[in-house]
């Protein structure tokens, strides 16, 4: 835990967390085996279970974390429409000293998202984009989002999400047009830092749209 809780208090970079995290998992490891051979030297099985389930705890929750970030392409871009993404405006002066720069990064990140995120896609609402906009806000509201900028004439909406344990503020740019009779909703989710993100900013958007179309 002091990996991730660490980068989000400013304690140290995300890389560093990283490496704690690296050095649980190998602390973990090292334990398991310990338990192991001591409990053949001692007898003492009890204790040896307790460090074998402790150690294994351990390693289970950073497997499941490395499993996920596995399947995960290497992007941090994740849009509803790849060939026009939502542009950031008000987020530009957040990303500043950010690592990851605001513009679209492509059409290699396109082709990769639409391989590993072919569900993501443009959302249309049968309400005219004044009307559609007041559902958008609300929605990312309930998600928890802080609202950056909220501009119903232009039919943006921009917003920043903090991720729960290293504290990752990731920029979300939705975007509402008119469209077939109603409106079309297009959302973008970007990482400040990191080269990919373990699916994190896919699931975002997966989940914003859930809200929206629950919310009809």
């Amino acid at each position: 835990m002091a990996g991730p809780l660490g980068t989000r208090f400013g304690a140290w970079t995300f890389l560093v967390g990283f490496a704690v995290l690296a050095l649980s998992a190998l602390s973990a490891l090292i334990g398991v085996v310990l338990s192991v051979v001591g409990a053949f030297l001692t007898r003492e099985w009890r204790a040896a279970a307790v460090g074998v389930v402790m150690g294994t705890v351990v390693l289970a929750v950073l497997a499941s974390q490395i499993l996920r970030a596995a399947g995960a392409p290497p992007i941090h871009d994740i849009t509803t429409d790849t060939i026009d993404p939502p542009a950031f405006v008000a987020a530009l002066a957040l990303r500043r000293d950010a690592a990851n720069p605001p513009e679209y990064d492509g059409a290699e990140t396109a082709l990769l998202q639409q391989r590993a995120f072919p569900d993501i896609q443009p959302l249309l609402l049968g309400e005219p984009p004044d009307r559609a906009f007041g559902r958008v806000l609300a929605a990312a509201e309930a998600m928890g989002w802080e609202v950056v900028e909220s501009a119903p004439t232009e039919g943006r909406l921009e917003a920043v999400d903090t991720t729960f344990w290293f504290g990752f503020r990731d920029d979300i740019v939705i975007r509402v047009r008119a469209a077939d009779g109603g409106s079309r909703v297009d959302v973008r989710s970007k990482s400040r830092v990191g080269l990919g993100d373990a699916g994190t900013n896919a699931r975002r958007v997966r989940a914003y749209l859930a809200a929206l179309r629950a919310g009809a």
